[in-house]
Formats: C-alpha cells, sequence, structure tokens
C-alpha cells in the first residue's frame, strides 16, 4: 500500500495566509520582502532582513512568533523546506503519464493536507462568534453557487435534521430575491471558494443591507467576500490543473459547516437530540 505523507505542521504561506489581517504595517513588509526573495531569504541574517525590508530586528522577531516559529531560525528552517526541497505531497500537481496509483495518492494527500492547513487558518473566534449569530437567528440561509452550491444544500440538510429553519439557495435571482426580505435577525452563510463569485457577492451586499448578519466560508483572506462579510471562516485549500472545483476545498468546507452544526446542536444538546430522533424517524418510517 502507497504511503501517504501529509504535513501536519502547516507551511510558512499557509501561516501568512491565516495571520495576515492581524500584521502590523512592519509585518506585512516583512512579508513582501520574503515571498519577492524566497531563495535568498535562507542565507540571510535577522539584521540583514530587517535592514532591506526597512524595518527592524524586533519586528522580524515578532512576526516569527506571530506566525507560531521559535525565531528566525526556525522560520528559515521551514521555508527552505517549502522553496529549496518543495514537498510535493502538499497540494500536488497531476501531471500528464500519472497513472492511477499516483493520482490516487496525489488526491488523498491533498485533500488530507486541506484539513491540516484549515484547522490552523479558520480563527477560532470568527468560529464562535458565527455558532453565536446562528443559534439566535431566525433565519439561516445558504449560498453558494457551481461546487460551492452543493456544500450549500449539504448545510441546509444538516441544520433541517435539527429541526432548525434554514434555505439554500443555488440560483442567483433566488439569492438575490430572498436575500432582499431579511432581517436583522437573520443570518446569511455566503461560501465562495475563491470569495469573487460575482452573484454571491451581489446576494450578500443586498442582504447585508436588509440588516442580516453576514457570514462567509472562503480560501481567500484578502478576497472580495471578506469585506462585506460580519465574520470571516477560512479555509486553506489549493486548486489546480484537473482540480478546478476540487474535492479538497469542499471537503474544508463541508468539515467547517460540521463544526458548526455540531457546535450549534451542542448548546441545546437534549432539544436538538429529540429533533434529530423525530426527523430519522420521519424518513426510516417511510413504507414503499
Amino acid at each position: 500500500m502507497t504511503e501517504l505523507h501529509v504535513n501536519t505542521n502547516p507551511g510558512f504561506f499557509t501561516r501568512i495566509n491565516a495571520a495576515t489581517v492581524k500584521l502590523r504595517d512592519s509585518e506585512k513588509k516583512i512579508i513582501d520582502f520574503i515571498e519577492k526573495n524566497q531563495e535568498e531569504i535562507i542565507h540571510l541574517s535577522i539584521t540583514e532582513v530587517a535592514e532591506r525590508s526597512e524595518t527592524s530586528e524586533s519586528s522580524v522577531v515578532r512576526l516569527c512568533k506571530r506566525l507560531g516559529y521559535k525565531g528566525f531560525q526556525d522560520l528559515k528552517i521551514n521555508l527552505a523546506r517549502e522553496v529549496i526541497v518543495p514537498e510535493k505531497q502538499i497540494h500536488e500537481v497531476i501531471e500528464k503519464g500519472d497513472d492511477v496509483v499516483t493520482i490516487k495518492k496525489k488526491v488523498f494527500q491533498s485533500n488530507i493536507q486541506a484539513l491540516y492547513d484549515s484547522i490552523e487558518v479558520c480563527n477560532d473566534d470568527e468560529l464562535k462568534k458565527a455558532v453565536e449569530a446562528i443559534s439566535n437567528a431566525r433565519l439561516i440561509e445558504f449560498y453558494g453557487n457551481g461546487g460551492s452550491g452543493t456544500v450549500a444544500l449539504d448545510a441546509h440538510h444538516k441544520l433541517l435534521k435539527l429541526g432548525i429553519k434554514s434555505f439554500a439557495y443555488n440560483d442567483p435571482s433566488l439569492q438575490a430575491m430572498s436575500a432582499s426580505v431579511l432581517t436583522s435577525r437573520d443570518v446569511v452563510i455566503g461560501i465562495s471558494h475563491t470569495g469573487s463569485n460575482t452573484d454571491v457577492l451581489a446576494a450578500m451586499q443586498i442582504a447585508k443591507e436588509a440588516g442580516a448578519t453576514i457570514i462567509c466560508i472562503t480560501n481567500s483572506s484578502k478576497s472580495p467576500i471578506t469585506k462585506i462579510s460580519d465574520i470571516v471562516l477560512q479555509t486553506a485549500s489549493n486548486e489546480t490543473m484537473f482540480r478546478t472545483d476540487a474535492i479538497s476545498s469542499r471537503i474544508a468546507q463541508l468539515t467547517i459547516i460540521d463544526v458548526l452544526v455540531a457546535a450549534v446542536a451542542n448548546q441545546q444538546y437534549e432539544f436538538y437530540y429529540q429533533n434529530l430522533q423525530k426527523t430519522r424517524k420521519s424518513t426510516s418510517d417511510k413504507k414503499i
């Protein structure tokens, strides 16, 4: 059996993506310098990095700590692994000539890695806010198109089993119409890997203007969807050739949905447990 090699320690660029919104201007300058000098950086001292990025050594040290490294040397070691000896098992591209076994290994590795990375970039405080908003909502609506639309339907299905009123819309016109009649008691969860789907963005903007709480599930911390959202739940998965709309992105999205549903249900465990038994019985008792 082919062994899977998954990096349980998120890479440098995954960590940057997760921390972007928290970074100071000086730290962003250091990140910019590192991104433009990836191979050279591992040969530079902390003083040289500070000088060339026009910051200070203390800023470099602070950035290292913020990204979860022990220090500058630890950052360089981990960056070297990605830049000089790329860990091809992470989000590998399926190449022309790959056989079925190789493709299987690459796809499984990429999907598993997406979960390891997503658990790091999905902010705990944002998750707690999302659970609170959903728990107090009169109505929850999910908007998603394409692959993300299937995630929206799955989320609706899971909440329905608990007896929580929700709707999932994949059609842009229905999304917009429903969004226009929402209130401050309602929650909209927009799902988009790129965070730039114009139809979903338009509907979410309408919902925001109507007063609804806006939550997004997206892969990019800098995408347009994050700008109009009150709560951002981030994933980390790469789409590559032959794997656009890859299952790795949907697995990460579905896992966040599972976390939200489980956390909401756990707040009123007995009540939602009884509802779950009712909805299960309603389908199992059907006679053919």
